[in-house]
């Protein structure tokens, strides 16, 4: 581990700890299958947030996403985190069941996302912050507003963003910078009155 840097050391154990946990619930360990919810429902339920309008959609949908995590967990290969596999499935849930419902309101709700230790000021500059680009991101194209979400709300990397719309690893790219631009122009005409 010499020459790894400490967070490239932390995924590391993260992905032993879940194939650990993985291969045990598949074992029949409802405990290990309780864990890996646990440890993914929290992530599970912003991205349902960023998706649906109310937290009792969005608690359908999580309880949606682990029934199918569940009855799909041996077909999980570890080429992949389990982390990007499970937002993945999630992704694919919410983008069908967006589908039909058609609507859409993206960045994940802020309330989810914790604070780390921000005076009230900054807690409030933060705020007034994300309320001004959510209302810039739904001005945005859909595929825009999606991987700006990921990559900036969740912390997502190109490639998983990849691996989870299927989107090659350039479009994601290209679609990020472009929005960026649009959210720059959109953001200096809101401050500007």
């Amino acid at each position: 581990m010499a020459g790894m840097s400490l967070s490239s050391i932390e995924s590391l154990l993260k992905n032993k700890r879940d194939e650990f946990l993985v291969r045990a619930a598949l074992s029949g360990d409802s405990k290990s299958f309780e864990s890996l919810m646990s440890l993914y429902k929290k992530r599970v339920t912003a991205l349902g947030m960023s998706f649906f309008k109310n937290p009792d959609d969005t608690d359908d949908f999580v309880q949606e996403v682990f029934v199918k995590v569940y009855v799909n967990l041996s077909n999980f290969k570890f080429r992949s985190s389990f982390a990007t596999w499970v937002t993945k499935i999630a992704y694919n849930a919410a983008v069908n069941s967006i589908t039909r419902r058609q609507e859409y309101t993206p960045i994940a709700d802020e309330s989810l996302l914790e604070s780390k230790g921000l005076t009230p000021e900054e807690e409030e500059i933060k705020k007034l912050t994300v309320e001004a680009v959510r209302e810039c991101v739904k001005d945005l194209p859909e595929n825009y507003g999606r991987c700006v979400e990921m990559y900036f709300f969740h912390g997502l990397k190109y490639e998983e963003i990849s691996e989870i719309t299927d989107f090659p690893v350039n479009t994601i790219k290209s679609n990020i910078f472009r929005a960026k631009k649009l959210l720059e122009q959109k953001l200096r005409g809101v401050y500007e009155q």
